[in-house]
């Protein structure tokens, strides 16, 4: 057994002890009964010769190889998202370029399914900005995107969020972009935990009252959405949402404390899913998912039990850093080679923060090496000055 020391608030260091590794399948042990969607992160390049804070540069191998990872468990990857750092590092020209890679990766396996990310990230702020603005902007990604074959995952907008004045706004802009996609896409409705510019998105502070709009665009232009995520980390306002979409739409949970549960369903349907945890958990994730499409709830439930306390602490407030999480369990467990992240976001989270993701990723048996996982989280310990 391998034991190290790990500090506390107080400064005390005290031995943890990690649990044996459990071994997951390298690949796919069964079909889905939900569509799973994972938001992949992306993998920094750490000797690129860039100031962090104001530019991008990422290693597409390395990035690409986890995506080809979440292919082999089953998932669908959700390219360009909020998990990639987009809008927190990663500017549209990088994005489009991770689209490109992703998709051309894509077509080299058999059954893998990408969804990218469109929004307005790259309409600068300024005065006078109008709606026809933003339209534009979500026009110019949204064809950029579809020129490369791809599938759209229509972001929640920051610009549309600072100029809109009422509900009829969201509904007039959404309108106009959706008649003009190839193909139904998903709506991100995307809440103020995770990205503070976004609150009153849909043109009320109220999550009840905008949800009401969001329904009524969808309801409207319903053959133009494959379904929406919605990420307000309430699980009653998910399920009350889901049950009032229309028959063709899916509800894709973007609920990273309650995902078991909303995947699961009720009586009246489940939810299929589109989650940044899945990035960190695909192992453990592919195995629940192949045991719930075989009827096995009680082995669905056990097996994704012990990953929801890393998804919660990985995800509590403030949300939006949530990623330095999500990028650290990656290092752990062996899929990138370093703990340096675009932006510098790495420093995103505290010394304490990182422990205890730490800690929850070994009882989650994430950890396929624990004697890696040791040495690496012994590493970050010396850089913060600690003998661990």
């Amino acid at each position: 057994m391998i034991t190290l020391r790990l500090p506390h608030a107080d400064r005390r260091l005290t031995p943890y002890t990690l649990n044996g590794p459990r071994s997951w399948p390298e690949g796919l042990r069964g079909d889905f009964n939900r569509v799973a969607l994972a938001a992949a992160h992306v993998v920094a390049n750490p000797l690129a010769d860039n100031d962090p804070w104001l530019s991008a540069s990422i290693d597409w191998d390395a990035t690409i190889a986890y995506r080809r990872h979440l292919w082999s468990l089953g998932f669908g990857v959700a390219e360009a998202m909020d998990t990639a750092q987009r809008g927190m590092g990663v500017d549209w020209p990088s994005a489009f370029e991770l689209i490109r890679h992703s998709l051309d990766a894509a077509r080299e396996v058999p059954g893998a399914v990408v969804f990218s990310g469109a929004g307005t990230d790259h309409l600068a702020p300024a005065p006078g900005l109008g709606l026809d603005d933003v339209i534009r902007a979500y026009e110019e990604q949204i064809s950029a995107i579809e020129a490369l074959g791809g599938r759209i995952i229509v972001m929640a907008s920051r610009a549309l969020a600072a100029v809109a004045r009422s509900p009829d706004d969201y509904a007039q802009v959404y309108r106009r972009i959706l008649r003009q996609v190839r193909e139904p896409v998903i709506l991100h409705w995307l809440g103020e935990m995770f990205d503070p510019a976004l609150a009153g998105y849909w043109g009320a502070a109220d999550h009840d009252a905008a949800m009401e709009v969001c329904l009524a665009v969808i309801a409207e232009n319903a053959g133009k959405v494959d379904g929406i995520k919605i990420s307000l980390l309430d699980k009653d306002k998910e399920i009350a949402m889901r049950r009032r979409l229309p028959p063709n739409v899916r509800m894709y949970t973007g609920d990273d404390f309650n995902y078991a549960e909303l995947i699961d369903g009720d009586e009246r349907g489940h939810s299929d899913a589109l989650l940044g945890i899945f990035d960190a958990i695909a192992p453990a994730a592919s195995v629940a998912l192949a045991a719930l499409a075989r009827g096995d709830r009680e082995s669905f439930h056990s097996v994704l039990a012990p990953t929801v306390p890393l998804s919660r602490h990985v995800f509590r407030a403030p949300t939006r850093f949530y990623k330095t999480g999500i990028v650290f369990v990656a290092y752990l467990a062996g899929h990138q080679a370093h703990f340096t992240m675009v932006g510098g976001q790495e420093s995103a989270r505290s010394l304490l923060h990182l422990c205890e993701t730490f800690r929850l990723a070994d009882a989650g048996g994430l950890l396929r090496d624990p004697e890696l996982a040791a040495a690496r989280m012994q590493a970050v310990l010396r850089v913060h000055g600690v003998e661990g």
